[in-house]
């Protein structure tokens, strides 16, 4: 029982982890409107969601909630540092 806890608290906890980087979306289109924000926070995300999804990939037993949850922070955190520079 514990154990099937534990992994749909993983997957839920994947479900936020997207929600908080899919929230980047209106920083990125204020950014293409010339709205610009900082562009420091969603850089070091991207490189921390980087090393969790390269750490995920290469454990012993892939981790697929932790793969699954920072990926998308390697994609919008890339696209809102480059669209506010």
């Amino acid at each position: 029982m514990f154990k099937k806890a534990i992994k749909h608290l993983g997957w839920i906890a994947t479900l936020t982890s997207v929600s908080m980087y899919v929230a980047y979306i209106p920083q990125i289109l204020n950014n293409l409107n010339n709205q610009k924000g900082n562009p420091i926070q969603p850089l070091v995300a991207a490189i921390n969601c980087s090393l969790w999804v390269i750490y995920g990939l290469f454990k012993p037993h892939r981790d697929w909630p932790l793969v699954v949850a920072n990926a998308p922070g390697i994609i919008f955190g890339l696209i809102a540092f480059l669209t506010a520079m």
